[in-house]
């Protein structure tokens, strides 16, 4: 489809997946242990033979910048077309601001859609974990000679609320649009992916309309627009808070999953690293996981996700959990219905998820933390013997002196103090920590990693000490520069 152009919209905080998208865009979290939640869509454009793609970033975007680079993983380093990416930007007699929309993030760049070949537009989410091949989606709208073609899909009613929900007439038009309706009257919902004519767009983007759903969709509905949708009935999954997002990985773990990662004819391109394989010890149990590149388990996993580097000691058991790139499970330690966020260090004997009082609410964040799972910031050490229990936050970057007590009750949250999160922030701002990906670990970044696989192993209260017969966070850690 060489006359197509695709806009993907990556700037969201998404801010529901609590800690996890707090350093960086939603559509850079990782997912299914290799990959990013961005790669999906990545890579639905290239098995879509669309090669001319244009990324818009705003909230964190270092991470997806360093992680997306030149395109090379989806043969987008090109010389015409390829990949670029946007950031909002400054110009002259325009007063700055952040994009205001989705709507408002493509009309600030206009003009590269403008310039680009071909009549047709795609707007593509960024955040969302589906497979779909554009190019029916594409000729459906040339068909209908549409202004706009919307994809659609029907969805569980209590998600309802949270999308575009729509009605169509027998020929496939739009005639009834409510953007997010406290009591949705019907489960087909807009999956926020839209194929615009180029003439359409130009013509209903302004600077009163800030977001597609909101303002630009149903004034074309109003106005008289020729506006169509497009059922769609392949995986799609928008795992925009924790719960979902804990269910979507651990669903590719199931005979069958509805996300087959492992389909050749539709291959999910990523950036990856260069790791040794996957070892798994004489003492180790694997039991229906996804263990990826670079790990090393001599202990127990079952029904969770790797991502590449981690490592599971003699006597550690991880159970119905997500654990990131390069965290470290020391002896005897257990994590259970937790994710783990890149470069932790749980200490020997500490626990992870304990307790069944799956309801005791986050009281720091009750609408995001309230089904059981606890959540572990990056770089976060869990001291020796420490007990966990269910919806607890551990805030990044988290020390072994920041724990007061030995019990961490359900509910409740640890964080570093203030003043240290604050020249944290202003580190990761100027570029100074973390070094970026693909980078060589300078010698300060490696000793903090040293640093906090020892801390690990302190006592709680105590300041972190060295620890001369332990592993320092495993093989291959830090060896290509740490990213976010």
């Amino acid at each position: 489809m060489k006359r197509a152009l695709a806009v993907i919209l990556a700037g969201g905080e998404g801010e529901r997946l609590s800690i996890l998208s707090s350093l960086r865009a939603k559509p850079a979290v990782p997912f299914g242990g290799k990959y990013r939640i961005i790669d999906f869509t990545l890579s639905n454009c290239v098995n879509s033979d669309i090669d001319n793609v244009v990324v818009l970033t705003q909230y964190n975007p270092r991470s997806l910048n360093d992680h997306i680079g030149m395109g090379r993983p989806w043969d987008l380093d090109r010389s015409h077309g390829g990949v670029r990416m946007l950031q909002p930007y400054i110009a002259r007699g325009r007063v700055a601001e952040w994009y205001r929309g989705t709507a408002d993030a493509v009309l600030q760049n206009l003009n590269v859609v403008s310039q680009a070949v071909g009549d047709t537009v795609l707007i593509l989410a960024g955040d969302h974990i589906y497979k779909m091949d554009y190019q029916p989606f594409v000729a459906a709208h040339r068909r209908h000679r549409a202004d706009v073609t919307i994809a659609v899909r029907r969805v569980p009613l209590a998600d309802a609320s949270r999308m575009g929900i729509l009605a169509m007439d027998e020929s496939g038009r739009v005639v009834e649009w409510h953007e997010k309706p406290h009591q949705p009257k019907s489960d087909l919902a807009s999956m926020g992916v839209y194929v615009f004519s180029k003439r359409a767009l130009q013509q209903w983007l302004s600077e009163t309309r800030f977001d597609f759903g909101h303002d630009v969709i149903p004034a074309m509905i109003e106005g008289g627009a020729r506006v169509f949708g497009y059922r769609f009935d392949g995986y799609w999954q928008d795992v925009g808070t924790i719960q979902s997002y804990w269910e979507a990985n651990l669903a590719l773990l199931s005979d069958a999953p509805e996300l087959d990662l492992y389909d050749r004819e539709w291959v999910i391109h990523t950036r990856s690293e260069e790791r040794a394989p996957a070892k798994i010890g004489a003492t180790a149990q694997v039991h229906r996981s996804l263990i990826s590149h670079g790990c090393v388990i001599n202990g127990t996993v079952v029904n969770s996700v790797l991502s590449p580097g981690v490592v599971v000691d003699v006597g550690a058991v991880v159970r119905d959990s997500i654990v990131l790139f390069d965290s470290v499970i020391r002896p005897n330690a257990v994590v259970d219905r937790a994710i783990l966020d890149k470069e932790v260090a749980v200490g020997p004997g500490a626990i992870v998820g304990e307790g069944t009082d799956y309801d005791v609410v986050n009281r720091r964040e009750p609408g995001r933390l309230n089904t059981g799972i606890t959540v572990v910031g990056k770089r976060a050490v869990i001291p020796r013997g420490v007990r966990i229990g269910r919806n607890v936050l551990i805030g990044e970057g988290v020390r072994a002196t920041d724990f007061q007590s030995r019990v961490i009750r359900s509910g409740s949250t640890v964080e570093r103090p203030r003043e240290r999160i604050v020249r944290a922030t202003v580190r990761a701002v100027v570029g100074g920590s973390p070094v970026g990906h693909g980078a060589p670990a300078d010698a300060s970044d490696a000793a903090n990693a040293s640093d906090a696989a020892n801390a690990a192993d302190v006592s709680v209260g105590a300041a972190p000490a060295s620890d001369p017969g332990g592993r320092t966070g495993g093989e291959g850690r830090h060896a290509a520069g740490a990213k976010d």
